[in-house]
């Protein structure tokens, strides 16, 4: 930064070309914007350059790209590269498919990133390129409202890295430890995933959210044969059982025989043997993520912990080390995988590359993570207008009771607000909601609404000051990115003879029972007037109304899509599945009120549904 100069820096900050690319802005440190290409393209996890989430954050920021001072890559491709041509040459002549497979792309596209993006973008700026667990941990620290922290980040893998630790001070950030590939607690992760019947790099929710149905009965078998793991958290795998190295598949013919059998096929019917690996590898990685972060908390002296990576999601490792570690806080990156890199690498380069200081907000530098597009009320009702769409515009002061009495009723409403949240979770910008009470809401928005698996968890948002009252949580848990027990007062007992496997669905636990999980635990989002007035405007209504400060939020899509982005994105998710009510900023749209959609537009035949 030149001394003297008037003008912001602005600063791109860009993931993309591996899984869920992304683009945010900085201005002089601040964050402007961000938001992942998925969003706008409809395709998830859109790899490829984030051009509309860029096309967007500079008109978030009013910035031409010419003004754009630093572009900064979220990693080095180089140096991953590097890796990929040794890990072939270590494997030769095992690995030949996969090394034909991948080196066309790496020859076209990402050995050569710098001429990629100004190709895509036409930017004739300085191309700055941290490492991605840099990058990783500087979207972590830099944003946190902690002076000093340790950091951990762990993924499957970056360049060489797949874990590290890490030590922030001010505006400094070192990394001081790293696990290396082909060792990753990331990729063991997904090697269950895999075999469990789930894609790798999205089916992950998937093994969480089973684990409770299951037992711990292969613990022990994988910390003998699979993971030599280390009481500082460090650890190596045998890769004799896995074929991520030289294959197309994360576990081989060795893994299988172990764990007895094949892998399940996607769809087919869940058997309790997948619950049972799904608790284990839940367990054995909760225990990893325990173990690397006292070493963290010990080698750096540090009282305070922020988590970032793909591993950072696992929101029930996160709840054990909050109960478990000795914290003064913890704050995890809401986008803390790849998408997040972009960030981070924007931020690095402020702070690191440019040596700017840093201040520690309240709360934190991320405003709740609400980065992305939003639409006015007035630009709402002339959409709605222009599509003769029915809908009744409301007051400000009366939208919250209205809307929290449909929820009251059991009404799943679809509700659209302000910005766009970047990161996977939706926080109360681009939600479906539910009534929390309901014992049959999780398997009504599950089969009528997502179309997704029955065993999956919905996750509740509760006011902040009502938290305590209702979990096991007497801190912030604004990104849903925390796991805590239900109160005790408020859980209800199941019958005698406890159900097995997914049985347990049927058997309410609490008084919210929708976003009760049958381990008695939630992963919970707190909410704050200050961050989010209307959604807190609403929990508040529905507080008044039914004494319950609390409301189910998902994600506002379907099974297979990205989160809503557009009003023409929610109006159509809204007619293709059971939502009731959308409500798009003041503008309330009744399904009953709505002209049919055209017969091939039906939400069970887009959807493949009977």
């Amino acid at each position: 930064m030149s001394p003297g100069r008037s003008s912001p820096v602005h600063i791109v900050g860009i993931s993309a070309y591996y899984h869920d690319s992304a683009a945010c802005l900085i201005s002089n440190g601040k964050i402007v914007a961000a938001a992942q290409e998925e969003r706008f393209t409809r395709r998830k996890h859109d790899a490829d350059f984030p051009s509309h989430a860029l096309e967007y954050c500079l008109r978030q920021g009013g910035v031409a790209l010419e003004d754009v001072d630093y572009l900064a890559y979220y990693e080095k491709p180089l140096l991953k590269l590097e890796r990929i041509l040794t890990t072939h040459l270590a494997c030769a002549p095992f690995g030949l498919v996969q090394y034909l497979r991948s080196m066309p792309t790496w020859l076209k596209r990402k050995a050569f990133t710098a001429r990629e993006i100004r190709t895509a973008c036409g930017y004739t700026g300085p191309l700055l390129y941290p490492a991605h667990h840099v990058s990783h941990a500087a979207s972590a620290f830099y944003p946190s409202p902690f002076e000093r922290a340790a950091i951990v980040t762990a993924d499957g893998v970056g360049e060489w890295a797949t874990s590290s630790i890490g030590f922030g001070d001010g505006n400094r950030i070192e990394l001081l430890k790293e696990i290396r590939f082909p060792h990753s607690i990331g990729l063991l992760y997904s090697a269950f995933t895999y075999y469990a019947g789930f894609k790798v790099n999205s089916g992950e929710y998937k093994l969480m959210g089973l684990a409770p149905y299951g037992e711990p009965k292969y613990v022990s078998t994988i910390l003998e044969h699979l993971i030599d793991l280390k009481p500082d958290g460090s650890f190596r795998l045998d890769l004799t059982y896995f074929n991520y190295l030289t294959g197309l598949t994360m576990t081989n013919d060795r893994f299988h025989a172990l764990l007895g059998g094949p892998p399940r096929a996607p769809e087919s019917p869940l058997r309790q043997r997948d619950m049972d690996l799904a608790r284990s590898i839940q367990d054995v990685t909760e225990e990893v993520m325990l173990r690397m972060v006292r070493h963290a908390l010990s080698l750096t002296g540090a009282r305070n912990l922020c988590l970032a990576g793909g591993v950072a999601l696992n929101c029930v490792a996160n709840g054990r080390i909050l109960r478990e570690c000795a914290l003064d806080g913890i704050w995890v990156q809401p986008a803390a995988g790849d998408a997040g890199g972009a960030l981070g690498a924007a931020l690095a380069t402020w702070h690191d590359y440019l040596e700017q200081p840093r201040s520690v907000e309240p709360g934190d530098a991320q405003h709740g993570s609400l980065l992305g597009p939003s639409y006015s009320d007035d630009e709402i009702e002339a959409w709605a207008r222009t599509r003769s769409y029915p809908f009744r515009r409301v007051e400000e002061g009366a939208l919250a009771a209205t809307v929290a009495s449909a929820i009251a009723v059991e009404q799943v409403v679809g509700w659209f607000q302000g910005r766009m949240e970047y990161g996977p979770r939706a926080l109360g910008a681009r939600s479906i909601l539910g009534d929390a009470r309901s014992p049959h809401m999780q398997t009504t928005m599950n089969l009528k609404i997502k179309f997704r698996e029955s065993f999956r968890p919905f996750a509740p948002s509760v006011l902040l000051d009502d938290a305590p009252d209702w979990f096991e949580l007497d801190c912030r848990s604004p990104y849903m990115l925390l796991v805590a027990p239900v109160r005790d007062s408020r859980r209800v007992s199941p019958p005698e003879g406890d159900a097995w496997g997914l049985d347990k669905l049927k058997q309410p636990r609490s008084t919210i029972p929708s976003v009760t999980h049958v381990d008695h635990t939630a992963r919970i989002q707190t909410v704050e007037r200050e961050v989010n007035p209307r959604y807190f405007d609403l929990l508040t209504e529905l507080k008044a109304q039914t004494a319950c400060p609390v409301v189910v939020n998902t994600s506002f899509n379907v099974r297979g899509e990205p989160v809503v982005c557009s009003l023409d994105d929610a109006y159509r998710c809204f007619m293709r599945t059971d939502i009731e009510l959308l409500v798009l900023g003041t503008c309330l749209f009744e399904k009953r009120a709505q002209p049919p959609l055209a017969e091939k537009e039906d939400w069970r035949d887009a959807y493949g549904l009977d």
